[in-house]
């Protein structure tokens, strides 16, 4: 029986990988993203996506900002990510590696493999992002 009323309205999904499920349509450019049906499923609630980095790092496309949501977590499935967070310092993902940003934490992305892929889990589904020149 559910207990909140957001259970209530959560389904079923499953997602199989499929190439041709990655699109350039997301939040940065260098970026492809695979939609996992979170954000469907849970009416908004969460959302989940693999991104790929489908271009070589270029500082130039990097900028600080910070997400407005309750709750961010990026898994590194392949290669390696590295971003610099205010009060924290720089930090590298590896495959097998984790992190939670915490709610409006400054940072900006210093590097990337070229083969890197990421789990990315947020809530809810709609957030802002905020550059913070």
């Amino acid at each position: 029986m559910p207990t909140t009323p957001n259970e209530a309205q959560q389904r079923f999904v499953i997602s199989h990988h499929d190439e041709a499920a990655f699109k350039r349509d997301g939040l940065r450019p260098y970026s492809s993203y695979r939609d996992l049906g979170v954000a469907d499923a849970t009416q908004g609630l969460a959302q989940a996506h693999v991104i790929r980095m489908v271009a070589p790092f270029d500082a130039k496309l990097s900028q600080k900002h910070h997400h407005n949501l309750q709750f961010q977590m990026v898994y590194c499935l392949k290669g390696w990510f590295e971003t610099e967070f205010e009060g924290i310092g720089r930090q590298r993902l590896v495959a097998g590696s984790s992190w939670v940003q915490p709610p409006g934490i400054r940072h900006t992305v210093v590097g990337w493999s070229d083969d890197c892929e990421l789990l990315e889990v947020v809530m809810p589904a709609q957030h802002e992002t905020v550059n913070d020149a």
